[in-house]
């Protein structure tokens, strides 16, 4: 190479001639010269290199302070999105076909079996990371200032986990999740303020008609309604709100100064 540009024989090599393309340079503007100054700039100048920090605390790399559950936590939900996907191609989400609709995924759909349960376990794991995660971060006290704002954003981000979980739990249609779905959405009307069992609820004037409960069950009893409501909840409304909580809790985490050390 000579100049950077050209290869020992005189010709450019077809790396330069895509990196001088109008195409690359609309994606990657940094422009920076190679040295060691300016490597920083380029990273934090590229929206793909800009995803890494450019320099690392030594204890933010050790397992055994991190144990690298915030990262795990986060593929299990990668794993989560892509895999929900493929499976909204073979699930109606109606009384009439959704339990089909699953055994038919689950013993016909090449790799149906695979899908779903790979699916399965990632939400049962990805329960367990956070878990792991909140505790690891409640014990090296990385809640405390200035990391308090993104430690309320990481319980925000642990509940939508527990609830992406349950709402996920309905969706087989069969006689475990619908009973199951039935105690837990029970529960509801004793919460305070929102369920018409609870504390303070003649406060907003709620009742059995509308109340938490009728809220999460589409009306008195778990049907049809219940199935689609639980669906849009799973599939659409919590995993766009998780991931702008998500975006905002990496963004805090490089503000922060990146993870916190060692108390």
């Amino acid at each position: 190479m000579a100049n950077g540009t050209t290869t020992s024989n005189g010709k450019s090599s077809f790396f330069d001639k895509v990196k001088d393309s109008p195409v690359w340079k609309s994606m990657f503007r940094h422009g920076y010269a190679d040295t060691p100054r300016n490597r920083i700039l380029q990273v934090s100048s590229n929206v793909f290199l800009h995803l890494h920090p450019s320099k690392l605390p030594r204890h933010a790399v050790r397992v055994r302070f991190t144990w690298c559950a915030g990262g795990v936590t986060f593929l299990f939900y990668l794993i989560l999105v892509v895999t929900g996907i493929i499976l909204m191609f073979y699930y109606r989400p109606t009384g009439e076909y959704a339990y089909h609709d699953m055994k038919y995924l689950q013993f016909d759909v090449p790799f149906g079996m695979i899908m779903r349960n790979m699916h399965r376990w990632a939400a049962h794991s990805m329960v367990i990371a956070v878990w792991i995660h909140m505790m690891r971060v409640f014990l090296t006290g990385s809640y405390k200032p200035p990391r308090e704002f993104n430690w309320i954003i990481g319980v925000n981000l642990l509940v939508l986990t527990l609830l992406l979980s349950f709402t996920g739990y309905l969706l087989p249609w069969d006689q475990l999740s619908i009973w199951a779905v039935t105690v837990g959405t029970n529960m509801a009307r004793a919460a305070p303020l929102v369920g018409h069992e609870g504390p303070f609820a003649e406060l907003l004037g709620v009742n059995s008609r509308y109340d938490m409960r009728s809220f999460l069950v589409a009306g008195r009893l778990v049907g049809g309604p219940t199935l689609l409501r639980f669906y849009v909840l799973h599939c659409i409304f919590i995993p766009v709100v998780a991931s702008v909580l998500m975006i905002v809790h990496f963004w805090r985490i490089r503000k922060d100064g990146g993870i916190s050390g060692p108390l």
